[in-house]
């Protein structure tokens, strides 16, 4: 019964959508009616707004972290084990995706990941975060960095812990990413891809009229 109540907390807590949340406290349009139509940092981004996006970023990643910790470091006192932390990590993650508060359209989960990551541990986060920062740097494609991200998570936790509950919770993540990334893939085969710093936001639009 434990387990279920940090799951379905967790997944509430990963149903907050800061992308949504900051957007309206800056006054900014909704992220979901422009651009990529992804309410996450990067889209945000795209407003023109730099302190939306990094309140975006981080307010998305600390829900990732919060829920993981409070599993990880209080659910013990209440008989969560690994296989509980797996299940938060999941339910957090899927909560930032289809949200229950917004009709369950969502992000696509990058920063909210990489919280969960440094959750399960900080090295295990920070060996993800520095992959997508290399790849975002050099190629200057969000998408790519993330997808990149992703494949090599699975491969970062392995060589750290070996297999156990919580590393089939990062197969899962990982996979599900590439899935909600499948369009950028597309558009990145295609030449498509908007690089970051691109403004597809109302501003560029507004700009081009």
């Amino acid at each position: 019964m434990n387990t279920l109540i940090f799951t379905v907390a967790a997944y509430l807590i990963g149903s907050i959508s800061f992308a949504v949340v900051m957007s309206r406290a800056f006054g900014l349009s909704d992220p979901r009616t422009y651009g990529s139509k992804n309410p996450g940092a990067t889209n945000v981004l795209r407003s023109g707004s730099k302190k939306a996006a990094i309140a975006t970023l981080l307010g998305d990643c600390a829900k990732g972290w919060f829920a993981v910790w409070l599993a990880q470091y209080i659910g013990p006192r209440y008989g969560i084990e690994d296989g509980g932390v797996a299940l938060v990590s999941l339910a957090v993650f899927l909560g930032h995706l289809y949200p229950v508060f917004f009709r369950f359209v969502g992000g696509k989960g990058v920063a909210t990941a990489l919280g969960v990551l440094l959750g399960l541990n900080v090295w295990l986060g920070l060996a993800t975060l520095v992959t997508w920062l290399v790849v975002a740097y050099a190629f200057r494609y969000s998408s790519l960095a993330a997808l990149i991200a992703a494949i090599f998570a699975p491969f970062y936790y392995g060589l750290l812990f070996g297999a156990d509950e919580k590393l089939f919770a990062v197969i899962v993540m990982s996979m599900l990413l590439l899935f909600r990334h499948s369009k950028n893939i597309s558009n990145l085969l295609a030449g498509k891809e908007s690089r970051i710093g691109s403004k597809a936001g109302p501003a560029a639009a507004a700009k081009k009229k």
